[in-house]
């Protein structure tokens, strides 16, 4: 056992491992979670979803093939076994909530999203009712306000915190308790009501068990506070009066803390068992009180819901059954029989043992992040997490949410660590979690600052994660209960490693320099200066290019380069990225025939297309791409079903006939995309030209060798230049030194650079005996030592300066073996 462990286990091995447990976490993983280690996967999302164990499903899949289910609302033997498994699993859900079965009912969803769907369309809203809700609320509990405003009801958010004015020797719990809420919302079109409300109406008080964004666990005490005391608690507040209907999202809080029902007075409890047991999905329970489930008034009747109806007359009698009522349909019952074998495993650990272990795994993994410093003794991360008494709130839970910070105090963007994250075989999640309440309070997000993210091309699990310099989002961790000590140690190494610097980082990697001699092919010592060493031409968008000797520039780089994509039928653009596939086509074009010639292992016949932009009549039309519109050329159908055949999907061929920026997109979305908008493009990501060296992709693949020689980075992988995907590649020189080129001279034509080319996973994707792998290299490994605010950069793009303002210059060819010249003017 190392050093860090003992000190570990030290201060947290009372809590981690399961101790007093019938298997201790390093057995529990070797039997039950061995795909996390023959994959090399470090699993930190169990807020989204927590993983299924091995030997579950193994239970579930001897259970079913041992067994027959059949539809429950059926009087065959099996409908009857089924439904008797039914009832016996409404009980496991009713007994880990300590909720009596004669004061509560398991009704069955859906989801926990549907569960809360339903509260709000059949809660009982009037007038005089308000949905009141904290702001730390995953959105599908803020979607409940839409059925209440449209009722005419009202809505607002509050803050839950200490009453520092309040209590004392004498004063109760709620005296200690202040609701702090925010504006009240209607709808227009609701009348303001000229009475104050009569306490008669029925109000929604929501909250959850534990914040999906900061894990901070709300104290259930506020259930029986607002229904015993609301009048005190809201002293102001025109809906102080009124019946308080408690609602509890334990989607996320009910692994490792299930409400105590027997304790608190909670009318409605949300659960989703992927977040218990990792399945089934599609799947959740509401957990309602008796008297709340009468208040519940449901318009739609289904099959199972019903005692009689007439077809053709209104007439409709309901099941007086809570379950039967509200469960429309046949229920999910072979996902239903699998939960009973998930149960088991959470009381074989029992949720206290379970809490124990994951809070160790929490308080270390917020001790380290907060203990990193960069070499200026600057702070490197920001922990968000609440700090009101427990008679607010109890302990954090499961979750660790941050963002990281340079040594200047600016930020790391939560993508760029999302992204080397994967590349460490680290899935974690980032952003605001669906819950952008407690987002824009942590972070000091104004609704100002909420409008212009929006209008500035911001939306959910998109990449702009730092807008006019404020964070939109934050990196989350969080930790179930087969989470241990090696995972948040290789977080915590992870984010050393690469976010924290230190002394000996502090070189520039743009003065990295090999001396070497630099030979050619055949041995002999190579002249001085940079030449052309080849050209590859990309006919068609994601598709294998040709290489030439010379070729052709045109207004848009090199002629025909990009010239044509592929689309789905969905109007999806094709890129390898998303079918891998792609790679073995390729495209050939002879300038002299005027023909592209097109290849597939897949389709037995070449595919030849005439160049002549007249000889398809497919049709013309625009589409919108990397902010620019284009006007493209359809191909008649037997090209589209070439096509289809070769990737494996129905697509369809175009050709970008011309482009044209438009400002508006520009201007909103321009903002994170590595984009030349100032020159005329075809369907290039970026710009006219990529130009990679020999000498930087030699360096690179030395790095590789001394990684596997390490064993830091797995086995041994060589680089060719054409796994970068680049128009041009020279010689000569010094490795990287293009990184410092402003412009260049290929011979007499004259062309700018636009700076470094982002990388991204596509160079991770090795094409071998017509299969498509991924890897992580060789990205990982640039990642170390070639990120620079957020990118990875590897190579430069280029535009072609046209000295002639009025259109090409005649015979203006790139030759392989051209001198280059750098900074030449």
């Amino acid at each position: 056992m190392d050093a860090d462990k003992a000190e570990f286990l030290k201060e947290f091995g009372s809590d981690y491992g399961y101790p007093n447990g019938p298997k201790s976490i390093d057995e529990i993983r070797a039997t039950e979670f061995n795909r996390l280690d023959q994959k090399g996967i470090v699993y930190l999302d169990h807020a989204g979803a927590t993983l299924y164990s091995e030997l579950q499903m193994e239970e579930i899949f001897k259970d079913f093939n041992s067994n027959i289910y059949a539809n429950p609302h059926s009087q065959s033997v099996s409908s009857s076994a089924t439904s008797d498994i039914i009832r016996e699993v409404r009980q496991q859900v009713l007994d880990y909530c300590n909720a009596s079965a004669k004061e509560y009912k398991c009704i069955f969803t859906s989801g926990a999203t549907a569960a809360l769907k339903l509260v709000g369309e059949a809660f009982p809203w009037s007038r005089e009712s308000c949905f009141m809700y904290t702001m730390e609320n995953h959105n599908s509990v803020l979607g409940i306000r839409e059925y209440a405003l449209s009722k005419g009801a009202a809505a607002f958010a509050v803050d839950v915190e200490d009453n520092v004015n309040g209590g004392g020797a004498s004063g109760g719990q709620e005296a200690r308790v202040k609701l702090s809420p925010h504006a009240t919302q209607r709808r227009n079109e609701a009348k303001i009501l000229e009475e104050e409300p009569t306490g008669n109406a029925y109000n929604l008080f929501a909250f959850p068990s534990e914040c999906n964004f900061s894990g901070l666990r709300f104290s259930l005490d506020l259930a029986n506070l607002i229904k015993e005391n609301s009048e005190r608690i809201l002293e102001g507040s025109p809906f102080c009066k009124g019946h308080w209907i408690v609602l509890i999202d334990a989607a996320k809080g009910c692994t490792t803390c299930p409400p105590d029902l027997s304790k608190y007075a909670v009318d409605f409890v949300v659960i989703s068992f992927y977040k218990l047991f990792g399945y089934p999905t599609g799947l959740g329970a509401l957990v309602v009180q008796n008297d709340a489930a009468r208040l519940m008034k449901k318009t739609y009747f289904s099959g199972g819901t019903v005692a009689a109806s007439f077809a053709d007359m209104d007439f409709v009698r309901r099941r007086e059954g809570i379950e039967e009522l509200f469960e429309d349909g046949t229920i999910s019952f072979l996902s239903i029989a699998s939960i009973r074998h998930g149960f088991k495993i959470l009381n074989s650990l029992t949720p206290s043992m379970m809490s124990r272990h994951i809070a160790a795994l929490t308080m270390y993994v917020k001790k380290m992040l907060l203990g990193l410093r960069h070499e200026n003794e600057a702070n490197v991360c920001i922990i968000y997490e609440g700090h009101t008494s427990k008679l607010v709130c109890h302990e954090s839970g499961s979750i660790v949410s941050f963002n990281l910070k340079r040594p200047d105090g600016s930020w790391f963007g939560y993508s760029e660590v999302e992204k080397l994250a994967s590349l460490s075989g680290i899935q974690l999640r980032t952003g605001c979690f669906c819950n952008p309440g407690a987002c824009a309070k942590y972070l000091g997000l104004s609704h100002l600052d909420l409008l212009s993210n929006l209008e500035a091309g911001h939306v959910c699990w998109d990449d702009n994660d730092i807008i006019q310099g404020k964070l939109t989002g934050a990196v989350r961790v969080s930790f179930g209960y087969m989470s241990t000590y090696e995972d948040a140690k290789k977080l915590i190494d992870f984010i050393t490693s690469l976010f924290v610097s230190k002394p000996n980082k502090s070189e520039n990697w743009n003065m990295l320099r090999t001396k070497s001699i630099l030979l050619s092919n055949e041995g002999h010592e190579r002249k001085a200066g940079y030449y052309l060493k080849s050209i590859t031409v990309y006919p068609i968008k994601s598709c294998t290019g040709f290489s030439v000797e010379s070729w052709p520039l045109s207004s848009t780089g090199l002629q025909h380069d990009r010239e044509w994509l592929l689309k789905s039928l969905s109007g999806e653009i094709l890129t390898q990225k998303k079918v891998p596939d792609m790679c073995s086509i390729s495209a050939y074009i002879d300038l002299n025939k005027g023909i592209m010639f097109v290849e597939s292992p897949r389709c037995r016949e070449k595919l030849e297309i005439n160049l002549k932009t007249d000889s398809y009549p497919g049709g013309i039309e625009e589409i919108e791409l990397h902010a620019q519109r284009y006007e493209v050329q359809y191909y008649e159908n037997d090209v589209d079903l070439w096509f289809s055949r070769a990737v494996g999907h129905p697509c369809s061929l175009l050709r970008c006939c011309s482009s044209q920026n438009y400002s508006s997109l520009k201007k909103n979305k321009s903002r994170n995309l590595c984009r030349d908008v100032e020159s005329r493009l075809n369907f290039a990501n970026e710009a006219q030209f990529l130009l990679i060296s020999e000498e930087s992709v030699s360096d690179l693949n030395n790095r590789l060798s001394l990684n596997a020689q390490k064993g830091t980075r797995g086995t041994s992988v060589q680089i060719n230049p054409m796994r970068f995907r680049p128009n041009l590649v020279v010689y000569g020189g010094e490795p990287y030194a293009e990184d410092g080129w402003l412009n260049i001279k290929i011979g007499n034509k004259n062309f700018m650079s636009l700076g470094g080319c982002n990388r991204c996973q596509m160079i991770n994707l090795v094409h071998q005996a017509g299969l498509v792998q991924r890897s992580n290299e060789p990205l990982a490994t640039l990642a170390s030592y070639r990120r620079v605010k957020g990118k990875i950069l590897f190579g430069i793009l280029l535009r072609y300066e046209i000295q002639d303002k009025m259109g090409m210059q005649t015979g203006s060819w790139l030759r392989v073996g051209e001198e280059i010249h750098p900074n030449s003017e």
